[in-house]
């Protein structure tokens, strides 16, 4: 019996050790952010690519239903900060990281797509990257230009908004429900079926 207990008492912590890190890019954790997602530097390194500004939605109402959760997050190389639950649909949000490839091969159909129907349908990428220089790097290698906000403490994984795979497309309705989606897109064409699939409309 002794042994037993021995031998689980070691599975354990074995168990424990293997737990994963709550920095990890990709889980979410308990513990605040340290990571400084606007400094002079990345300010700088933003402008030269030239990565729009974040924009705050409308504050809800009485009566307005909001589909995405009462989070705030900052805006990747400074900007304003925003409130998910005051943006309104219709409206794409991409989740990805720097180091995850087909959030990289993607990204540059995202681009085209938001030149050639930002206008009506906005996107707004979210990256949960721990340096925030490089997420910003790998925006100006795929030529990624639409917002970008900055969530380096995974907060989005305890909401009802969480990615459960990179990369992963979130998408907002104009009566405020959400469909989420996995990403991993090859053109244009791919994005807006999805978009016409998820959110009703035609374009």
């Amino acid at each position: 019996m002794r042994k037993a207990l021995g031998a689980a008492a070691v599975l354990l912590l074995l168990a424990s050790g293997c737990a994963p890190d709550a920095e990890d890019p990709t889980i979410g954790g308990a513990r605040p952010s340290r990571v400084d997602v606007d400094t002079p530097e990345l300010r700088e390194l933003k402008a030269e690519i030239g990565v729009e500004d974040c924009a705050p939605g409308d504050v809800p109402g009485d009566g307005d239903v909001g589909g995405l959760p009462d989070l705030t997050l900052a805006c990747l190389g400074g900007g304003p900060d925003v409130d998910l639950a005051t943006l309104r649909g219709p409206l794409v949000l991409n989740f990805w990281y720097a180091a995850c490839g087909p959030c990289r091969h993607e990204m540059p159909a995202i681009q085209a797509f938001h030149e050639q129907y930002g206008d009506r349908v906005p996107v707004v990428g979210i990256t949960n990257d721990l340096f925030p220089a490089q997420a910003l790097e790998l925006a100006r290698t795929t030529g990624a230009t639409y917002p970008q906000l900055a969530d380096p403490g995974n907060d989005v994984q305890g909401t009802g908004l969480r990615p459960r795979g990179y990369p992963t497309f979130a998408f907002l309705r104009e009566d405020g429900t959400v469909e989420m989606s996995a990403g991993g897109i090859d053109s244009v064409a791919e994005l807006t079926a999805l978009v016409e699939e998820h959110l009703g409309i035609t374009l």
